[in-house]
């Protein structure tokens, strides 16, 4: 497994990262940050997940909140560590959502 190599917890607790998970429970996980009073939600994702990120954010405008707007899109190159000590480049997402 391999973990970024400036690791810090993130303070906005607005943040959903996507992973391996069913499209629909992160869609969930953004309409309650909504429904809870944030006016911005950051959809993360790294790799092959990019499109998972991409169908996450289609299905919550197009069925769940159509209000909601894309402020920003940011592409990254994170430099991630492996266990055996490698480093490599992974392309990463971050969405960002206003209501």
């Amino acid at each position: 497994m391999e973990t970024p190599q400036s690791a810090q917890p993130h303070q906005n607790s607005n943040v959903v990262y996507i992973g391996k998970k069913n499209a629909m429970a992160y869609v969930l996980a953004i309409v309650t940050s909504f429904n809870k009073g944030a006016q911005e939600v950051i959809i993360k994702a790294r790799g092959s997940l990019i499109s998972h990120a991409v169908d996450v954010e289609e299905i919550l405008k197009h069925k769940f909140l159509p209000n909601t707007k894309i402020k920003d899109i940011r592409l990254i190159t994170e430099k991630l560590q492996s266990r055996e000590g490698h480093m490599s480049n992974v392309s990463a997402i971050e969405i960002v959502l206003t209501k």
